[in-house]
């Protein structure tokens, strides 16, 4: 099979860069494991939070004064990353995924656990919070679904009433959750999520129930488990209760995660992408410094060939890279790593210190290109957390890193023309 374009890895990045060069009309396809980092996300999309341990404010004039030159953002460049930042929420847009926030400053998310931290972009689900020692709401209404435990009521509470909100703490249950309650691990995010599908009736009977719960609260705080396939009853739900919505969100699997996710998915088909789910790449045949073709474990001896690929793996999560007892290794091209040689020099034995492993990853040239032995794969680019010198944990840089090069390389691939 032939294409433009071949992405390895259908998580954040892959996807970001498959649906940009199908948008400027590149025939692609994607190769997705199957479940990517995006099942884990928060609703929110970092870009840079933290420096030295402090809150970014405005990471468009904070970023070229503070980003070594190996970072991705410097490789890309300071004001080129900020301008393709600038681009990304008409980019959600087209694809139908509604985002708040600016580059120009971070707002503030909350966590599963109550704590308040700086990120760029957040989902329309969730509030973009202004300030990080005051919610816009001096009283809230914490309500949890009775059994659901990957919610901490009581965390989320304690932390903040540590910065003045006074909050109350309630659960809700509905006969539509019986079922779910018959094994502990029924009780999920997605399973109740799937309670509201294409049921406005169970999601007014729930908005009621709230509004009970809320008595004379100014905004209510309800996990993040509303709207699975689309954002249907999200909408549904906000326009039932009177009271502000607050989600927070909620430990994995990521319900807002999975929805952006699937319309990823759909946005990319719709525009002639083909999606090969639940596969994986076994190899690559090399010709002349360059990729010629990859074959995956689903296609057997039906090669995908392509004028361009894109390794969009992942790091150590998504085994783009493999720790071994003497060496990180790049898993597929064998591409040359940046990484500490000594072992004991990877890791912090203080666990919640900067971990050193979190910045190893594939050695590019200026333009993105893998190196193997030194010498740049022409053919073949490196996007997302695959790529080296950056902490996506310490500096809040993740889905900033993931978004931002995935862009990036497919104008490397392809000038920018006006998108579809």
């Amino acid at each position: 099979m032939n294409f433009d374009v071949v992405i390895i890895g259908g998580g954040l990045s892959g996807m970001a860069c498959g649906i940009a060069l199908a948008e400027r009309g590149k025939r692609c396809a994607i190769i997705s494991t199957g479940q990517s980092a995006l099942h884990f996300c928060s609703g929110s999309f970092d870009f840079l939070g933290y420096v030295n341990g402090f809150d970014v404010e405005t990471p468009a004039t904070t970023l070229a004064k503070v980003i070594p030159p190996t970072h991705p953002y410097a490789r890309i460049g300071a004001d080129r990353a900020i301008a393709i930042a600038r681009e990304v929420p008409a980019f959600f847009e087209r694809m139908g995924v509604k985002v708040n926030g600016s580059i120009d400053r971070n707002h503030y998310r909350i966590t599963p656990l109550g704590i308040m931290k700086p990120t760029w972009l957040s989902l329309a689900d969730f509030d973009a919070i202004p300030e990080k020692a005051r919610l816009p709401w001096s009283k809230v209404s914490i309500q949890n679904i009775a059994g659901f435990l990957d919610f901490h009521t009581a965390f989320v509470a304690d932390n903040l009433e540590r910065i003045g909100t006074e909050c109350s703490v309630s659960a809700i249950n509905m006969p539509e959750f019986d079922h779910l309650r018959t094994s502990p691990t029924e009780m999920r995010s997605a399973n109740i999520a799937k309670v509201f599908e294409g049921n406005d009736d169970a999601v007014r009977h729930f908005a009621a129930i709230v509004e009970r719960n809320a008595a004379d609260a100014h905004a209510v705080m309800l996990p993040a488990v509303f709207g699975l396939a689309d954002s249907h009853a999200v909408e549904v739900l906000k326009q039932a209760v009177k009271l502000p919505i607050c989600f927070i969100p909620v430990l994995p699997p990521s319900v807002p995660g999975i929805r952006t996710q699937i319309t990823m998915r759909r946005r990319f088909e719709a525009l002639g992408g083909t999606y090969f789910l639940g596969d994986t790449v076994t190899s690559a045949r090399m010709e002349n410094g360059k990729v010629a073709a990859i074959s995956t474990r689903n296609l057997a001896d039906d090669e995908l060939r392509a004028s361009h690929f894109v390794l969009a793996t992942g790091s150590f999560f998504g085994h783009g890279l493999e720790a071994r007892p003497d060496k990180v290794v790049e898993t597929l091209f064998d591409a040359d790593v940046v990484a500490d040689g000594d072992r004991d020099r990877w890791y912090n034995h203080e666990i919640f210190a900067e971990q050193p492993y979190m910045s190893f990853g594939v050695a590019t040239d200026a333009t993105f290109h893998p190196t193997k032995g030194g010498k740049a794969i022409s053919n073949l680019y490196a996007a997302g957390s695959v790529l080296s010198n950056h902490n996506p944990i310490k500096e809040a840089s993740g889905a900033g890193v993931a978004l931002i090069s995935a862009l990036h390389v497919a104008d490397l691939i392809t000038p920018q023309q006006q998108a579809k």
